[in-house]
């Protein structure tokens, strides 16, 4: 089904995506393309009705100010200006800050937008879209037993069934009882065609000396694919890579005007000889749409809530050149806050929360005793899109 879109420009401001959120939960489809886009490019997108300009003091990039094409900012579509230094023949918002809904319905309804974005909506598409991209083929999904790849595992489940063939792979940075709860929710629970790979000392032996965060990353990514190509091999017609790709992942992995925030292993991670097809279907979507459309296929609330966890897994939380013992000590240190967030009730209202172990000792006591151990740092956050985020009071611990 065609439904009605917004564009919103990109001039590297922090607030498009906040834009684009508050568009979407206006109930209109909104994606944020290049400041530069040309009049071509977007009477290929269907469904546009509107766009928006997002300027204000980030609209620079590489020293040069970001100005939009011509025959753009000419053209008849509807349009809505926010912070911008040009003239926009349209709708001009002088005060936005705490009346962002207000100018956006407004802005829908002067322009006669149809308000058709909704989550069974998507679900219907992505089904048929699935459908239609795979055909009778088999597909591959990486399974971490996260949020994103378990919606995308519940959406191919009901767009092909048991053509469908999950891979859960452990690599030794998931947190403590995961690969157990992973098996026993999808494979007895869920009756997926899953399949168990335990590459712990694989890829512990990969990054053995590796310190940096990003060449972590693109190691835990190829070894990934290599693992599925691996798999692959053992099944029969496999033809499809299924990935928990979602909005933010691309944004994050960096962009026209943006600079790279961090590369995700399923964005920045992937090898050039791929033999797979990719089926990415929340590739548009953004975190709280993504629980929405799991809520909307039936997972349980505690699966499509879960605590929020990254593709490299612990590999990122414990900082430096990961040894096992360290690695042992985050896990350990995550078990026990995940824990006391419980019983503080803090885990039903704080987003995100791990804790990180580096690779440096401090002076501490234990036991009316001097002690030279590593320390732990706790990180709590809440955030609406996954890409901003406000620290969060913990002193109720």
């Amino acid at each position: 089904m065609a439904r009605d879109m917004i564009a919103i420009l990109d001039f590297g401001s922090s607030e498009n995506s906040a834009i684009a959120r508050a568009v979407r939960k206006a109930g209109v489809y909104s994606e944020i393309v290049a400041h530069d886009i040309t009049l071509e490019e977007l009477k290929k997108m269907p469904g546009l009705k509107g766009l928006v300009y997002n300027g204000g003091s980030n609209r620079a990039y590489a020293g040069q100010q970001l100005i939009p094409d011509a025959a753009v900012l000419a053209c008849d579509l509807p349009k809505l200006a926010v912070g911008c230094d040009f003239t926009v023949s349209g709708v001009n918002a002088s005060s936005w800050n705490g009346r962002e809904r207000e100018i956006i319905d407004s802005f829908i309804d002067e322009a006669q937008i149809a308000r058709n974005w909704t989550m069974d909506g998507f679900i219907e598409d992505q089904v048929a879209a699935l459908r239609a991209q795979i055909g009778d083929k088999k597909v591959l999904l990486a399974l971490s037993g996260g949020v994103d790849s378990s919606v995308v595992a519940a959406l191919l489940l009901r767009a092909i069934g048991d053509q469908l063939t999950c891979v859960h792979v452990n690599h030794g940075l998931l947190r403590k009882g995961e690969p157990e709860q992973v098996v026993r929710v999808f494979k007895e629970e869920m009756g997926a065609n899953l399949i168990y790979v335990d590459a712990v000392d694989r890829f512990l032996d990969k990054l053995e000396g590796v310190a940096d965060p990003e060449q972590k990353r693109k190691i835990i990514g190829a070894e990934f694919i290599r693992v599925f190509e691996e798999e692959a091999r053992k099944l029969d017609d496999i033809s499809f890579l299924g990935q928990g790709t979602i909005y933010p992942d691309i944004l994050e992995s960096g962009t026209k005007t943006a600079g790279n925030i961090k590369s995700h292993h399923n964005v920045g991670g992937l090898p050039e000889d791929l033999k797979f097809e990719l089926v990415e279907p929340l590739k548009q979507l953004f975190k709280d749409e993504v629980r929405a459309v799991g809520e909307a296929l039936g997972l349980p609330h505690s699966m499509v809530y879960r605590q929020p966890f990254p593709g490299p897994g612990l590999g990122v939380r414990c900082v430096g050149a990961i040894t096992r013992e360290r690695l042992e000590q985050v896990r350990e240190s995550d078990a026990i806050l995940r824990e006391e967030f419980a019983n503080a009730g803090l885990n039903q209202t704080v987003w995100q929360y791990f804790t990180i172990v580096p690779d440096i000792r401090s002076t501490g006591v234990r036991n009316h005793a001097r002690c030279w151990e590593r320390p732990v740092i706790i990180r709590a956050v809440n955030t609406q899109d996954a890409i901003t985020a406000s620290i969060e009071e913990i002193t109720a611990l």
